[in-house]
């Protein structure tokens, strides 16, 4: 831009050092605006790539937000669910730990019996020690009869079974109540590393939640640099339209300069052509007269007061000109540029007064838009246009209420309607008072 901006800097200078007989020259210069038009145009192809480029980037960005979104929503489940199973967990440890405390009880009792048998055993091996080692045959044979021999191996049978019981009993207890002991305190080992894994598993989650949560502030300011029409656009779209009228206007500067020195040079000549012209235009005042009063008797076209006709008819106004919540993004506090008329998709839409078109294509988030200079510094722009609904092209010399477009919905919209603006030396102004 910078660059073109540069070009017609030259080009004027060029202007100015040529005198006004220089015809040549002058139908030179006007060839080279042409040529200046013709770049400016293809810097505002470039410009609409650029603006599909950072759309399907918001896209794009606005894809992955979605999608991290939902996969937050999924850790924060899993973190729920972990939770859960940690409650239940501990529920269980508190389970085991409470049989532990029961095993413990027991196994005290059970070291109890174990000892108290040891007390009785090491009693009778102190006995045996004492009074000698007693023969069990001696005992049964010392017998005074037959009933006292049964008798006494009945005795010494008990003693024995007694003494084998008390023996295997004793190493049972000993036995359960180690396995047991052993069992017990696995299981409580286990439930701890269960609550350790579930605690470190909560701590990766987390770490998962942050991870997401950066993500998601990383594309929502992806989302926010290719906004809607960045202050960056806003100024471009400023430039070229600037740049589009003041070429044109020094176009029809060396054009009028070139028909007067041709005119001086032919008095004659430009005197017939000024009487046949005078007679032209005339009629054309005429017939512009009776247009407009055409146009205005019709109902569709009327507006208020102001100079310039509405757009597309009578219409109910869906947004006004100023700040209010983006109705796409959200974003509280947006301004809003213009004023949106809601109106079916294909609606004609007129051009507000007469004047030259200046820009006729995509622009950002207006979508497909026209822009009309109407001289004095005044433009209005009319925005998302329907594919294909342009009707005119930059350069182009429109009439009041002539169709210019279709309304549509591309750029950034919620559904087809018009965006309307009055601009005066770039800046946007409430349409309303001159509607």
């Amino acid at each position: 831009m910078k660059k073109i901006v540069a070009g017609i800097a030259v080009m004027l200078l060029a202007v100015t050092m040529f005198g006004p007989s220089d015809g040549y020259a002058k139908k030179t210069s006007v060839a080279e605006i042409d040529k200046q038009l013709k770049q400016l145009q293809q810097e505002v192809q470039a410009a609409k790539a650029a603006q599909e480029k950072a759309a399907s980037r918001n896209q794009e960005a606005q894809h992955y937000k979605n999608k991290t979104t939902l996969n937050l929503q999924y850790v924060l489940d899993q973190i729920a669910q972990v939770k859960g199973e940690m409650t239940t967990i501990s529920g269980k440890i508190a389970s085991t730990e409470e049989s532990l405390n029961v095993t413990a009880t027991e196994l005290d009792d059970a070291e109890a019996r174990v000892a108290s048998r040891e007390k009785l055993l090491e009693s009778r091996v102190r006995l045996m020690y004492t009074d000698g080692a007693v023969s069990y045959l001696d005992v049964l044979l010392s017998s005074t009869s037959f009933s006292d021999f049964l008798d006494r191996a009945d005795s010494l049978k008990m003693i024995v079974d007694q003494d084998q019981d008390l023996l295997v009993q004793h190493k049972l207890d000993k036995q359960t109540v180690i396995a047991k002991k052993q069992e017990l305190e696995g299981q409580y080992a286990q439930a701890k590393q269960l609550y350790t894994d579930l605690e470190s598993q909560r701590s990766v989650l987390k770490d998962k939640e942050a991870e997401k949560q950066e993500l998601i502030a990383y594309y929502d300011e992806e989302i926010q640099e290719a906004e809607v029409i960045s202050e960056e656009q806003n100024a471009k779209l400023v430039q070229l339209a600037s740049n589009r009228s003041a070429l044109e206007e020094q176009k029809d500067k060396l054009k009028a300069e070139e028909a007067a020195r041709r005119a001086a040079a032919a008095k004659a000549e430009a005197a017939r052509r000024a009487a046949a012209a005078a007679a032209k235009a005339a009629k054309a005042a005429k017939s512009a007269s009776s247009s407009r009063s055409s146009i205005a008797s019709v109902e569709e076209y009327a507006g208020g007061d102001g100079p310039f006709l509405l757009p597309v008819g009578s219409a109910r106004v869906s947004s006004p000109y100023g700040v209010r919540t983006h109705p796409v993004t959200g974003e509280v506090g947006k301004m809003h540029t213009g004023v949106d008329f809601a109106v079916p998709q294909g609606t004609n839409i007129h051009a507000a007064d007469s004047g030259t078109v200046l820009v006729a294509e995509w622009w950002s988030g207006y979508g497909y838009c026209v822009i009309i200079d109407h001289g004095g510094g005044v433009w209005t722009l009319y925005g998302h246009i329907r594919e294909g609904g342009i009707k005119v092209k930059p350069g182009d010399r429109v009439e009041r209420g002539q169709t210019i477009a279709e309304s549509g919905a591309t750029g950034r919209v919620t559904g087809p309607h018009l965006h309307f603006e009055v601009r005066v030396d770039g800046k946007t102004v409430n349409p309303m008072p001159y509607l």
